[in-house]
């Protein structure tokens, strides 16, 4: 698979809601995922699988999605690329509303995604 085959998955199946099964198909088994900021206590990199499941399984958990637009892919040499996501989600404890613009850059190594890295501002 060639970077942009692998973007363009990523892209796609986000757009089509089910983002989650991208884990077990275009991510490596030690893949890192690196968030901007971390809850206190808590370490913003995720290592692995699990970890990455275990990520998703929090939001799907914890957040109602209303929307989840997508921009890019935009590559960037042979093993980068970014995409601009924007969010519109409802904490379900506290129901309070959020909108989120953020970017993720992700390296590709080995035709499989190896790490992701968000960047957002804090609180959304």
């Amino acid at each position: 698979m060639s970077l942009m085959d692998i973007a363009n998955e990523l892209v796609d199946r986000v757009r089509n809601g089910d983002g989650t099964q991208l884990l077990e198909t275009i991510y490596a088994k030690d893949a890192e995922s690196v968030e901007a900021s971390s809850p206190e206590g808590e370490d913003r990199v995720s290592k692995g699988l699990d970890a990455l499941r275990g990520k998703h399984a929090w939001w799907d958990e914890h957040m109602e999605t209303h929307s989840m637009g997508v921009e890019g892919p935009f590559p960037h040499g042979d093993d980068k690329f970014a995409v601009i996501y924007d969010v519109d989600a409802t904490n379900k404890q506290t129901k309070d509303r959020m909108k989120m613009r953020e970017v993720a850059v992700y390296t590709v190594r080995n035709d499989k995604i190896a790490r992701e890295e968000f960047f957002y501002t804090s609180g959304g």
